[in-house]
């Protein structure tokens, strides 16, 4: 546990963070699960219409710098060629 005021403060800091940080990764996995799920069931407007809300989850961790630019874009990438591989398909 923490002695210092300064280390008490961090503690309660790193928590507060902590819970937004829990949030953000939440977003991201249930929205990359969701567009995961419906490539794989074959539904390719639906993984299409699902992309611009894990866009936008992803977009969001890069503005509170949970995600760094380039990881977001590494992840951006990977779920386009997944909705985009199911397009080519039919």
């Amino acid at each position: 546990m923490p002695i210092t005021s300064s280390a008490k403060k961090a503690l309660r800091v790193a928590r507060r963070k902590g819970i937004f940080n829990a949030k953000r990764e939440t977003a991201i996995d249930r929205e990359t699960r969701l567009i995961k799920k419906l490539v794989k069931e074959g539904k390719a407007k639906d993984a299409a219409a699902a992309l611009p809300q894990a866009y936008q989850a992803i977009d969001k961790a890069v503005k509170v710098k949970f995600w760094k630019k380039n990881t977001a874009a590494r992840a951006k990438s990977k779920l386009a060629r997944l909705v985009n591989s199911v397009k080519g398909k039919k």
